[in-house]
């Protein structure tokens, strides 16, 4: 059994992905699961023992480009795949299995996919949690009713990052850090908009009180949390500054993954690295303004979350449509720091 997976083109998406991976392997423990996948994700599936082979996609996200569709569909036809599962919705996403000619070719309802997929599934919303959606994709249609016939959450196979020691110890190395103190890492950005970003002054009151208890600070972001960052670091206690490590924009994707692994606890916005974190071991507290956990909720082991209740939340938006971001700044630093003491 050869299966090619259209994976999906978000970090934490992608991460939430090796649960169906994990399934198919249970279910056929000799099956072959290539990725097909943005070049950014390669990393991420190697740390997944369940995939035999991540496949770079060479076409950028949102790019129809039927004819370059058509000649990687043709290119796969040779690895005689006997099944696809096309995680994403869009109907441009099916197109290459498709012209692959895989037999089976297995996703929920989307755009119009009818005849690009035969194994089309159309209850997507009869199940709450995106991992759900993706496990329940590995059944046969008729035994997937609704989430009930996974028997809940917590019965689900979860996102498990592997972590090499020796690499781990190097990138350590590589950024000067130590693990002398407990690592508390911190998570401030969110590429989806800034109504899911915990404000920079609560992040910082974190740091100064998970310091002052001997713990240390390491802060973690692409480029584009740069700013975040550093605000956050300086409007630490300076006599405390010692104790934070701005990594955003720094490390690589994977780096950014051997160092949370080496946290205790990661606090963060409802983000990719979220869910790495949670892949990796950590205890995370998952921070939520506009969104969320009922569908993409943190899988670690141990979970806090923590939002505020107000009546316009979640709205799942960018930005706050009301231009208060109360479901933010309403969140206290005490309600993080009370979640840390549950955990």
């Amino acid at each position: 059994m050869r299966i090619l997976v259209i994976g999906p083109s978000w970090v934490g998406d992608m991460v939430m992905s090796q649960s169906l991976y994990i399934t198919l392997k249970q279910q056929h423990p000799e099956a072959l699961i290539d990725v097909l996948a943005p070049a950014w994700c390669k990393p991420i599936l190697e740390r997944m023992p369940e995939v035999h082979q991540a496949i770079e996609m060479p076409l950028g996200h949102g790019d129809f480009n039927l004819l370059g569709r058509r000649a990687l569909g043709k290119e796969l036809k040779q690895q005689d795949y006997t099944h696809a599962f096309i995680l994403p919705n869009s109907a441009k996403s099916a197109l290459i299995p498709w012209f692959a000619r895989i037999p089976v070719r297995t996703g929920w309802k989307g755009e119009m996919r009818y005849g690009l997929l035969n194994d089309l599934r159309p209850n997507k919303k009869a199940f709450q949690y995106m991992i759900e959606r993706y496990v329940a994709l590995a059944h046969p249609k008729e035994n997937m009713i609704d989430s009930s016939s996974l028997a809940g959450l917590e019965n689900l196979p979860k996102p498990n990052l592997h972590i090499d020691n020796f690499t781990q110890h190097h990138t350590i190395e590589k950024f000067s850090l130590n693990q002398d103190r407990v690592i508390i890492g911190l998570c401030p950005g969110a590429e989806f908009g800034p109504a899911k970003q915990w404000p920079v002054e609560h992040y910082a009151f974190v740091a100064n009180e998970m310091i002052s208890q001997g713990k240390q600070i390491w802060l973690f972001g692409s480029p584009k949390d740069q700013p975040t960052t550093e605000a956050i670091k300086y409007a630490v206690a300076p006599e405390n500054q010692n104790h934070v490590f701005d990594l955003a924009g720094k490390t690589s994707l994977i780096e950014a993954v051997d160092l949370l692994g080496a946290c205790e606890t990661v606090i963060s916005n409802d983000s990719g690295l979220m869910h790495v974190a949670a892949a990796v071991g950590c205890q995370v507290i998952g921070v939520y303004g506009s969104t969320s956990p009922k569908y993409t909720p943190p899988l670690a082991k141990k979970v806090a979350i923590v939002h505020t209740d107000i009546d316009c939340r979640p709205c799942f938006k960018r930005e706050c449509p009301l231009g208060h971001l109360k479901c933010l700044k309403d969140l206290t630093p005490q309600q993080v720091l009370t979640a840390y003491q549950s955990l």
